[in-house]
């Protein structure tokens, strides 16, 4: 912990908060919907909260840069702002560059870096704290944050894990729990007012898809490898237009993943706040009894929206490795619990088409 704050204390000494004025004013300056919108949802330098006639709120975040041959730099992003040039750094459209045109490396503590540190240790201390309970209450019944917690642990495991994966499911419950928990946090805080667009960052969906897929393929059986490089009751001859197809499958599956949680978080911040911004764009007060019911409509949506992708990516996640570590003699009694077939495991419930129509559906 103390470590923890040691970091946390030298972190805050190159974060300045500010209220720059803003420029919004300007004569000949209109309101743009699509910049605004954007601004809102893309990663950035800067942590931008609220703006007021007297200016906007920000915490500027710490810019750190590489330069071969000149080595690093490290100063707050307030000297690049509103396009202004420190040293030779300058930001274009949230890029780190030079102004004489030399390679630049962005190591940056980004607003979705910061956000991803922050729910990180959120998640740290909630389930520390339920793990303690855990312990100290075994063979009671939960209460508390362990009590609010443990049906959708019990669900992971009984409905997701078991079901998809079968009598193999204990090793994988750490990473599917985290998983769902992650997405399902990120989620709910990227609704709140200021938060960051986490979950809707390509780049954070694509490390989670790359996981998935290197846990998938790390435990896959000769049996999975056998259906991808010779697939049964084919003619070898169809092998040639087969194998590239099952291949090519292997890396589509995380990609729909990956796209699936981008588009349905990012599509809900912009569908907020394009009703918010009619206000602005007709400059009149009434437009507010039909965008603000409508954008706090969405807003609630957002919520179930919230568990639902964090459930499906688990879901389908187990489907996948369930897929890899599935015996040939599937059929054969296990020891203990019936898990069934794959084909039973993955349609105990229709659920796992649910994550290519949600998309429609939201």
């Amino acid at each position: 912990m103390k470590r923890l704050l040691t970091l946390l204390l030298c972190l805050c000494s190159f974060v300045g908060f500010g209220a720059e004025p803003t420029k919004s004013g300007e004569k000949g300056e209109g309101f743009n919907p699509g910049e605004v919108i954007l601004h809102h949802v893309a990663d950035s330098h800067e942590w931008h909260w609220f703006s007021t006639d007297n200016g906007n709120f920000v915490t500027y975040l710490p810019i750190i840069a590489y330069q071969p041959g000149k080595g690093l730099s490290l100063f707050s992003s307030k000297h690049v702002a509103e396009g202004e040039t420190y040293g030779n750094f300058k930001l274009e459209e949230e890029k780190l560059v030079t102004t004489d045109g030399s390679k630049v490396y962005d190591f940056s503590i980004t607003k979705n870096v910061a956000a991803l540190a922050m729910s990180s240790i959120v998640l740290l201390i909630v389930f520390a704290s339920v793990a303690k309970s855990y312990n100290r209450r075994t063979g009671q019944a939960p209460s508390g944050l362990q009590n609010a917690l443990e049906p959708f642990v019990l669900f992971i495991r009984d409905e997701v894990a078991k079901k998809s994966i079968g009598p193999k499911y204990e090793r994988y419950m750490p990473y599917l729990l985290t998983l769902f928990f992650f997405i399902w946090f990120n989620n709910l805080l990227g609704l709140t007012p200021g938060a960051a667009n986490l979950t809707g960052n390509i780049a954070v969906t694509a490390a989670l898809a790359i996981l998935t897929l290197i846990i998938t393929l790390f435990s896959a059986n000769k049996n999975y490898w056998g259906h991808i490089f010779a697939p049964p009751g084919v003619p070898w001859p169809l092998y040639i237009i087969m194998v590239p197809v099952e291949l090519v499958g292997v890396i589509v599956k995380p990609f729909s993943l990956m796209v699936r949680l981008t588009a349905n978080i990012t599509a809900g911040h912009i569908i907020i706040l394009s009703f918010i911004s009619l206000i602005f764009i007709f400059k009149s007060a009434a437009t507010s009894f039909l965008s603000v019911p409508f954008g706090l409509f969405i807003s609630v949506l957002e919520l179930l929206v919230a568990v639902l992708q964090a459930y499906i990516f688990t879901l389908l996640t187990a489907m996948y490795i369930g897929s890899a570590v599935e015996e040939h003699h599937h059929d054969e009694a296990h020891g203990g619990e019936d898990f069934g077939t794959a084909e039973q495991r993955a349609g105990g419930s229709n659920i796992a088409h649910l994550g290519h129509a949600d998309v429609t559906a939201h």
